[in-house]
């Protein structure tokens, strides 16, 4: 009966604002305003996420939801019919939810005009429904709680705009205690119970795509709350204020309110979320669960934290501890894991300095001047005479793969060698500075001249892979034969080819280069080819300087931006690389022992090597010209004894290691893998696969960076913009006309049906 009474009165209220223009007013500004600004960062940032809209959502809803939920109860009270409803069979408590379920209804559906706008770019790109799932049920929340606020604001007034002033007061401090720039000005026990109370930390969290039972906790039970303040607004009107039950009333939302206050501070004591991200970006990886569970004796974890560290960083360190926890659940006892707070143990203090944790500092206003404050927050993994710091953890991303990778290398008694040839202009370890970080924990990383040292030197039992880097003359055939034999032995190799140089000094001017490898690789089936790539819809910006005073960027299609190929353990949880003059590869397509590892959309081309390769130059192609183009692939022999062939390309017998080679030798340089940080995992992921090492994968792939927003044509770019920014408020504009105009129509046929009954 209570449900069927709450029903009735919430189609009641859903009603009522389909036949008013106000709602589809708010709702046009709501979604104007919001696809507007979402869609402009979209398009800039060209990645293919919700976050901008998401990140801007409990902002226009501090003014939208209590604009919805301002005349639920005040417009009751104004026009008398509150009296009336009460008179009914209904309770206070029927009425508040009715009302709170038919104005979260129209929330709903106004929210649902951005669904054209996720669906347009789960369509132009490899975006993760799953995390879209996760915002819009953050945003549900969220609404829900707001639309509470808003009808508890309602309830207290009969006047709608003091009921709007109220609840969007009230909406807006919710959201507000939680930035930084409040949090800088609050003492630190207030500004901890701030965080823990806002909007912001559990609205993040939910919005990157982990619903976790604390977020839930938190919006469940204030909207709850605020649903209990309205029912007892609208209740203690028949009480006496002076009788038992208005001081019981007081007493128990008093006690309610407290608990609920009470219950959301101690929340981060409460563990279990649902990761609803594609790739189980925030679950502990199989691997991780793998090299945890083999170890067979203890390894120590320390996490050094103060008290007094800056609020902002709360999400992150509730990241850590989550993190730190399932390790020591995987690791079946075997991991030591201890907090330790150095403020006032000077004992701890001392141990954290010894391991390389210093205190970071950080700003506070106290007295109406910053004040500078030291705090720990690092982490320490020892394993007998063996340490791994990390004195400052500024970041969660990647700290499953540090950790795991960390405690693989302590107990692990053989180090693999990963071999940088020298010579011929190749490019060598210190080239490649942030790779050769990447894997140095897990590899011994050195570099071998072939050419030089003694002829049995590059062999599978002394170099477990070699790195072959850009040469810039042309290999020796007495050192691609030692190459070749050191495959056909079962050795493994990277090869990073360069068919192109590049003299910055003469100009953009693009020079041939003669590998010396072309002969290798034909051999095993594959041809590199002497053209350069080029993506007309994929492709890195690049800044041509400052015009006057406006620095101008724009698309350089000799830099694409590729896609996954062929599914494969190095791209595996990867979305794109970032490649510059490269060149593509070509195969007989019914080779089972080569898989293409990243390749151009369908706009992608290849010109003749050689020329001017300045970005302002237009690029001279016809339509027949473009097609996918290869720019990565692995070689295993294996597969083709899999496949049952069992013979290469001339007809004998498969033998061989592995092999990845990539058209392209700079992708790995520090400035690309800044700006493309899955270039670097992908060489990583490389060299797991090359060793058959493959359980740091997983873990090491974990990309939580949006995708690239690529579209077919300017008219699918064009239908999702326009489509979404003037299409759906417009079909909200034509159903309130319709709907509006048609009041009288509809009321006088209900009147003469109700005449004839």
């Amino acid at each position: 009966m209570v449900i069927k009474q709450t029903l009735l009165v919430a189609r009641r209220e859903v009603r009522s604002f389909f036949d008013q223009p106000t709602a589809y007013v708010l709702a046009v500004a709501f979604l104007g305003l919001g696809l507007y600004i979402s869609l402009r960062s979209l398009f800039a940032m060209s990645a293919g996420t919700l976050r901008p809209f998401f990140d801007l959502l409990p902002w226009l809803f501090v003014v939208f939801v209590p604009a919805v939920a301002m005349k639920s109860l005040a417009e009751e009270r104004r026009s008398r019919t509150l009296e009336w409803l009460v008179a009914q069979p209904l309770t206070e408590t029927e009425i508040v939810l009715g009302k709170f379920l038919g104005n979260l209804a129209f929330v709903g559906i106004t929210l649902a005009g951005t669904l054209p706008m996720a669906v347009g770019i789960l369509l132009a790109s490899e975006a993760d429904a799953g995390i879209m799932v996760a915002q819009y049920a953050g945003a549900l929340l969220l609404a829900a709680q707001m639309t509470a606020v808003g009808i508890w604001a309602s309830s207290m007034t009969r006047n709608q705009i003091t009921a709007f002033i109220f609840g969007a007061f009230t909406c807006f401090v919710l959201v507000l205690i939680g930035t930084p720039i409040v949090q800088i000005g609050l003492p630190r026990l207030i500004g901890g119970w701030a965080v823990q109370l806002s909007v912001i930390s559990h609205f993040e969290n939910v919005a990157r795509g982990v619903v976790d039972l604390r977020d839930l906790l938190y919006f469940a039970s204030t909207c709850g709350l605020f649903l209990l303040l309205a029912v007892a607004a609208l209740g203690r009107e028949r009480l006496s204020r002076q009788g038992d039950a208005f001081r019981r009333l007081k007493l128990g939302t008093a006690v309610i309110t407290a608990g609920v206050l009470i219950l959301n501070l101690l929340g981060s004591h409460i563990r279990g979320r649902l990761d609803l991200t594609r790739d189980n970006l925030f679950t502990l990886s199989d691997g991780s669960r793998q090299i945890m569970g083999a170890l067979d004796d203890v390894v120590n974890l320390k996490l050094f934290v103060s008290d007094d560290l800056p609020p902002e960083v709360q999400l992150l360190l509730r990241d850590v501890r989550d993190l730190v926890a399932d390790l020591d659940n995987a690791s079946n006892g075997m991991l030591a894991a201890e907090e330790i707070n150095p403020d006032d143990d000077e004992e701890a203090d001392e141990e954290a300095r010894s391991l390389g944790i210093a205190p970071i500092e950080f700003n506070v206003l106290r007295d109406d001047e910053l004040q500078v404050k030291r705090g720990y927050f690092g982490l320490a993994v020892t394993y007998a005479d063996e340490q791994e710091v990390i004195p400052f953890v500024d970041r969660a991303d990647d700290l499953e793969f540090r950790l795991v990778s960390a405690v693989a290398a302590m107990t692990t008694e053989q180090t693999p060698t990963v071999a940088f040839m020298s010579g011929f202009e190749a490019k060598e370890p210190f080239h490649y500075r942030l790779f050769r970080q990447a894997i140095a924990d897990r590899y011994h990383v050195t570099s071998l001249d072939i050419e030089n040292d003694s002829a049995g030197v590059l062999r599978p039992d002394t170099i477990d892979m070699l790195v072959v880097a850009a040469p810039g003359q042309p290999v020796s055939d007495e050192v691609s034969s030692a190459v070749g034999e050191y495959l056909d032995a079962g050795g493994a190799a990277l090869l990073l080819l360069d068919r192109h140089a590049i003299n910055p000094q003469e100009g953009l001017v693009s020079v041939p280069v003669t590998t010396g490898l072309e002969d290798l690789l034909s051999a095993r089936g594959v041809e590199l080819t002497s053209q350069m790539v080029f993506d007309l819809r994929s492709s890195q910006s690049v800044s041509m300087g400052r015009q006057g005073i406006f620095n101008v960027i724009r698309p350089y299609p000799l830099w694409p931006i590729t896609f996954r190929g062929q599914p494969h353990a190095t791209n595996r949880d990867l979305e794109n690389l970032t490649l510059g003059w490269a060149a593509p590869f070509r195969w007989e397509e019914d080779d089972p022992t080569i898989t293409a590892l990243w390749t151009t959309t369908e706009a992608g081309g290849a010109r003749p090597g050689g020329g001017m390769i300045d970005p302002s130059i237009e690029i001279p192609f016809t339509e027949a010209d473009l097609a996918v183009q290869v720019l990565a692939v692995a070689v295993d022999p294996g597969l083709a004894e899999e496949s049952g062939s069992g013979e290469g390309n001339d007809g004998g017998e498969t033998r061989g290691g592995r092999i990845v080679a990539v058209g392209d030798g700079d992708f790995l340089e520090d400035n690309f893998v800044q700006s493309s940080p899955q270039n670097l995992a992908f060489a990583a992921n490389a060299v797991d696969w090359l060793v058959q090492d493959e359980a740091l994968i997983g873990i090491r792939s974990k990309n939580r960076q949006p995708p690239a927003l690529v579209f077919d044509s300017e008219v699918d770019q064009g239908m999702l913009k326009w489509g979404s920014l003037v299409g759906v408020p417009l079909v909200f504009i034509l159903f309130g006309f319709a709907r509006v105009t048609g009041r009288g129509a509809r009321a006088e046929r209900r009147w003469r049906e109700g005449g004839r009954s």
